[in-house]
């Protein structure tokens, strides 16, 4: 039996999806004898690796003196973090090129013309996601933004970050949509527009990358996100590890995987809305839809009529302001069936709708299934 150390991190959706791939790969074929510890990024090297007699590592590699000690190790070694640091290891990872692709598609799909990427610069992977990125905008014919990030925040700088994240954010001409190259800066960009007073996604539409679970749905509004594919990157990572260590030759050509997609949450889920009516309304609708707000006080708050209300928001919607205030209630109905232990009455209760009978029957019209049964299957997923 191989004896194999897994030097991951077990701290973030992806790396927990990248030692699930591991498990799958060794479930379905020879085992291992593997160390795996609970890591942060930047844990230390266990002692015991420099007189370690094993056949294998799996390692993500934070430091060029990690990866010296790695390689004085003298066995088969995949990296799956970045090929940075000095080191002669065959790497699995994301395509991050098409990451920045993907991006940028989906805000040229919403109609955006005006674009902007926040990101670090210590790394090759946030380089590679933000050049395509721009490529791809300047391609289209429209120019990007930039401004890197100072740093990692922590609670002495932070405010210091957000002051700067504002005065830059008041220099963009909107509606923009922004790319922050990992999710805990897009948290950053969203903290400061709603410092700034500016709306999300009407003004300043916002994707992040990674799809870091806890921080996406955590922030407010909820942050769209690219999703890594972890679980694949981790399997043929096992799978080439495997290889070597029963003689294989190694191929050093990098194996990129590409995301699984994006998955759109409130933060860029509007397209590019120009008419200043419906974009009051649309703001409106989306900050008291919950509230049990009705058109007639739309109107009555813009000053409109109900028919020319109902006439632009068609025009530039495709959908009445009755439906989009149903169509926002439901989102934040499905958020809660999915993330909540709340009951049926409650969420109608906190989502606007007057009865959880009515909630019930207009969900299953919406759906084809009762909103409990919907929670099973989602819960399942």
């Amino acid at each position: 039996m191989k004896r194999v150390a897994i030097l991951v991190e077990t701290t973030r959706s992806y790396t927990r999806d990248l030692l699930s791939g591991v498990s799958r790969y060794l479930q379905a074929n020879r085992p291992w004898s593997t160390f795996l510890e609970l890591r942060a990024f930047e844990s230390s090297l266990p002692p015991w690796l420099e007189h370690w007699d094993g056949d294998g590592i799996l390692t993500r590699t934070h430091s060029p003196e990690m990866a010296a000690a790695i390689t004085a190790v003298g066995v088969p070694t995949i990296e799956l973090r970045s090929t940075t640091h000095p080191q002669n290891f065959p790497f699995f990872g994301m395509d991050n090129a098409l990451i920045g692709e993907m991006v940028a598609e989906h805000f040229l799909h919403r109609g955006y013309r005006r674009f902007a990427a926040y990101t670090l610069d210590t790394e090759v992977f946030f380089r590679e996601r933000v050049r395509n990125f721009v490529t791809c905008v300047t391609r289209a014919g429209f120019p990007c933004a930039q401004l890197p990030a100072a740093g990692e925040a922590s609670p002495a700088n932070w405010e210091e970050h957000q002051a700067d994240l504002i005065r830059w954010l008041s220099t963009l001409e909107k509606p923009i949509g922004i790319f922050a190259t990992n999710d805990p800066l897009a948290v950053r960009l969203l903290d400061a527009c709603q410092r700034a007073g500016l709306s999300v996604p009407e003004e300043v539409a916002v994707v992040g990358c990674e799809n870091e679970e806890t921080l996406c749905t955590f922030a407010s509004p909820a942050l769209t996100s690219v999703k890594f594919d972890g679980k694949t990157v981790g399997y043929r990572a096992a799978e080439a590890l495997d290889r070597l260590m029963h003689g294989g030759k190694a191929d050093l050509a990098p194996v990129l995987i590409p995301p699984k997609g994006i998955v759109v949450r409130a933060s860029s889920d509007e397209f590019v809305i120009e008419d200043p009516i419906v974009l009051r309304a649309v703001k409106l609708i989306r900050e008291r839809a919950c509230s049990g707000l009705t058109v007639a006080e739309i109107c009555g708050v813009l000053g409109v009529s109900r028919s020319t209300l109902e006439r632009r928001m068609k025009a530039h919607r495709r959908r009445g302001a009755k439906d989009e205030i149903l169509r926002v209630r439901f989102r934040e109905v499905d958020r809660l069936l999915r993330h909540s232990d709340l009951t049926i009455e409650a969420i109608a209760e906190l989502t606007g709708f007057s009865r959880a009978h009515y909630l019930q029957s207009t969900f299953r019209e919406r759906y084809g299934i009762p909103p409990g049964e919907y929670r099973r299957q989602r819960q399942r997923l």
